[in-house]
């Protein structure tokens, strides 16, 4: 009688031992380069040769091998990683601002972690600690509640900052949209057409975009000897809610001869917009033919609604590359420190269909900008 075969002593056991991850040491074997050569063509630093570069390289990509980013962070203190804060980035204006910027910091080797307050001042002073606690090298500071000197110092004793659209001061770098020159523009441009009662809506006064948008529609008012109604300059954080029960009310309301309902509206957010927009049409009035607009930004809701709003506008992807360029000089360990340096991008009245000179509603506006201002320093 046969004996059945031992099959499991001629097999050979299977191995699930996980293949050992590649080295620098590995990497320089295979290039036929020393350690240091394979390290400085790898990270991009020291005299290397591009033929040098290319064959370290090649060797990395055959081993798959990836630099370990913890024992390179303890080596250079640097983990490669900067943040930015926004307030909302469901905003379509912090979405390119955001992609402009990333684009930049990865040209120069970073990675961008992003993040997004909701308007919540809490939520804001705890991401604020979760960039330092991951030692972020350096942070774009967008914030949505204080514009504090105290905690910039606090920020910057860690980690350098640079300020978007915010103002703490003269010792932080920061990139400025003309706010001012902007609201000055679309308030003049709608008085010449014969508007006096023009209500602006936008975020509130407590930061740089308010305050300047604010002063540049009162002096618009004033280098005309005209004098803005109390009740138009109406301010919140952006929410689209709060703009549509602000403008049916000012909509609704009985209009008096000391205060008759406006004729024009300034919505300088892109919620606010779609706010007043909302409202105009539950009160049953029309643009241009009963109220003229301007809005903020060249979003789509601007582009797609009819008829076509003229807008304040600017270049977004400017002030994201202005940003990023900004920030990586003060990480550029090869140079000085820079001094604080301040960056203006200037606005620009973009002249559609929503506006109409106030006695003739049908008429359509030129496509021309009516007001020369001078650009005001920040």
């Amino acid at each position: 009688m046969n004996k059945p075969s031992d099959k499991s002593s001629n097999t050979p056991a299977m191995s699930h031992a996980p293949k050992p991850r590649a080295t620098i040491r590995d990497v320089a074997r295979q290039a036929g380069v020393s350690i240091g050569t394979a390290s400085r063509a790898l990270n991009r630093t020291g005299r290397v040769s591009d033929e040098t570069i290319a064959l370290v390289a090649k060797a990395a990509r055959q081993l798959g091998y990836a630099p370990d980013g913890v024992a390179r962070s303890m080596r250079t203190r640097s983990t490669g990683v900067v943040g930015i804060l926004v307030s909302d980035l469901s905003n379509p204006l912090y979405a390119a601002i955001i992609t402009a910027a990333e684009t930049a910091f990865q040209a120069a080797g970073y990675s961008l972690l992003v993040a997004s307050t909701h308007n919540r001042q809490a939520k804001e002073r705890s991401l604020i600690d979760i960039f330092r606690g991951r030692r972020v090298d350096g942070l774009i500071l967008g914030a949505c509640e204080t514009e504090s000197a105290d905690m910039l110092s606090r920020l910057a004793e860690d980690i350098p900052v640079v300020a978007l659209d915010r103002d703490f001061g003269p010792d932080c770098a920061g990139v400025h949209v003309d706010h001012y020159n902007g609201a000055l523009k679309a308030t003049q441009y709608l008085l010449n057409l014969g508007h006096r009662r023009i209500a602006l809506f936008t975020p509130g006064a407590h930061l740089r975009p308010g305050r300047e948008r604010i002063a540049g529609f009162r002096d618009a008012y004033t280098q005309m000897g005209l004098t803005p109604g109390s009740d138009l300059v109406r301010m919140e954080r952006s929410a689209m809610e709060f703009a549509f029960s602000e403008a049916l009310a000012l909509l609704s309301s009985a209009p008096t001869a000391e205060a008759p309902s406006p004729t024009a509206f300034i919505c300088l957010g892109t919620r606010i917009m779609t706010g007043v927009l909302q409202a105009i049409r539950h009160s049953g009035r029309s643009i241009p033919d009963d109220v003229s607009m301007v809005g903020v930004g060249d979003s789509d809701i601007s582009l797609l609604v009819s008829p076509n709003i003229t807008t304040l506008t600017w270049n977004l992807g400017a002030v994201g590359t202005a940003a990023a360029e900004l920030l990586l000089k003060q990480l550029d360990a090869s140079a000085p420190r820079p001094a604080p340096e301040r960056v203006l991008i200037t606005t620009e009245l973009m002249l559609r269909d929503s506006c109409a000179p106030l006695h003739a509603p049908t008429a359509k506006v030129p496509r021309r900008a009516t007001a020369q201002v001078k650009p005001r320093a920040t």
